[in-house]
């Protein structure tokens, strides 16, 4: 009777340990089962906001020019510029907005040094609104709406290589760097708009630094916008607006980038004047411009960031040394 107390005891843990064994086996198959099931549900909630995006705002989707949308301003938003990706591998700003003399009127985007040919690229993720040709004034111009309520525009462009309706991802080419329109040499025309109202680019992102001034900027419709800390909104509330100290450091920090930037395209300017550039005809290959210079095409690649694979377009601006 004890041996066979002591079976039943024994056969009771075996089945106990084999359960737990089993639920143990199962246990990360469904937690990795609900982390599939969160990354598809994540996915889908942003390819679904990808193709309405900032509908709450916006009261009409359309493939119009559109600077006013006859709605009321919000008195206070805030505008998340995490994600944030340089429209041009360019940093030179050309010409800043504001009121132009020289043409007795505003400029209201910034200007970006660019060779025809050059890629750009969207600022921020989301859906392509206009793509359209102003010869009196942004030649061939691209319109994204984005998720965080901006729009921006693209303008003298050679190419467009986008469609409307199009939704596209921050850092994805939307373009070729031209001189179509009203422009008196190659550059991109960059503007972010809100609303339809202009906001000065170079309030949101440092282009010398290839990055944002700050996580969020907040839009006032009555008075000017400023610049938020998302960390630090998150841990105090009002008190997230920067300090006048803060905002002295983080534009000393963006001048001392400004001056290595200025190092760079100096570098670049002299290689132009120096005649160490090719400007690529129609027909030529990686091949046929390493052999015109003596340089291989692998040193080639190298000095334009560029692959082996790469289609190069007439206009197209090459270093060779």
């Amino acid at each position: 009777m004890k041996k066979v107390a002591l079976f039943a005891c024994a056969l009771m843990t075996a089945c106990t340990t084999f359960a737990q064994d089993k639920l143990a086996s199962i246990a990360p198959v469904e937690k990795r089962m609900r982390t599939i099931d969160s990354l598809s549900l994540a996915r889908m909630l942003q390819k679904e906001s990808l193709q309405d995006p900032a509908s709450a705002l916006y009261p009409e989707w359309n493939n119009t020019y559109t600077t006013n949308y006859g709605v009321d301003l919000p008195t206070e938003y805030k505008i998340d510029l995490r994600g944030f990706h340089m429209p041009c591998d360019s940093r030179l700003v050309t010409s800043s907005y504001g009121y132009r003399r020289s043409f007795r009127r505003n400029h209201y985007g910034t200007d970006i040094k660019v060779y025809t040919g050059d890629t750009i690229r969207a600022a921020f993720s989301g859906k392509i609104r206009v793509v359209a040709y102003n010869a009196r004034g942004y030649g061939k111009y691209v319109i994204i709406r984005h998720q965080n309520g901006l729009e921006t525009v693209y303008g003298h462009m050679s190419k467009q290589l986008v469609e409307e309706n199009q939704t596209v991802r921050a850092g994805e080419p939307i373009g070729l760097g031209g001189n179509t329109g009203r422009s008196t040499g190659s550059h991109l025309h960059f503007e972010t708009r809100f609303l339809g109202q202009f906001i000065d680019p170079e309030k949101l992102f440092d282009f010398a630094a290839s990055d944002i001034k700050a996580d969020m900027y907040v839009f006032r419709s009555q008075g000017k916008g400023f610049l938020v800390s998302a960390e630090r909104e998150a841990a105090g509330g009002e008190d997230a607006e920067y300090t006048t100290e803060e905002l002295a450091l983080a534009q000393r920090q963006a001048e001392q980038k400004r001056e290595e930037s200025r190092e760079f395209q100096q570098e670049r300017r002299k290689a132009v004047r120096g005649g160490n550039v090719h400007k690529v005809r129609s027909g030529e290959t990686l091949s046929v411009i390493a052999r015109k210079h003596g340089v291989t095409i692998r040193q080639l690649c190298r000095m334009n960031n560029i692959t082996e694979r790469t289609i190069l377009r007439p206009g197209q601006i090459l270093r060779y040394s």
